[in-house]
């Protein structure tokens, strides 16, 4: 089972694309994803906060993932 990523802003840059596509961590949970990406790229760990949507709502670290949804890394955003 593998999830496809969708990477926005700084974690785009950090990954050195758009889009990855990773095995699923078991178990296949949001902060499971993240403990995994953070190994990968460990510059992803260095962010003040990254959030994760799941089928464009913003998901907790326990929520389950499967292969159909559509997960996205959200980078610290500044407004002003």
């Amino acid at each position: 089972m593998s999830l496809k990523i969708a990477l926005f802003g700084i974690t785009r840059e950090i990954v050195g694309t758009s889009v990855i596509e990773l095995p699923a961590p078991a178990p296949a949970t949001v902060g499971a994803l993240l403990d995994e990406l953070r190994k990968q790229y460990p510059a992803l760990g260095e962010l003040r906060s990254c959030a994760v949507a799941v089928n464009n709502e913003y998901a907790s670290n326990d929520q389950a993932l499967h292969t159909v949804d559509a997960i996205a890394l959200i980078p610290p955003v500044a407004g002003g």
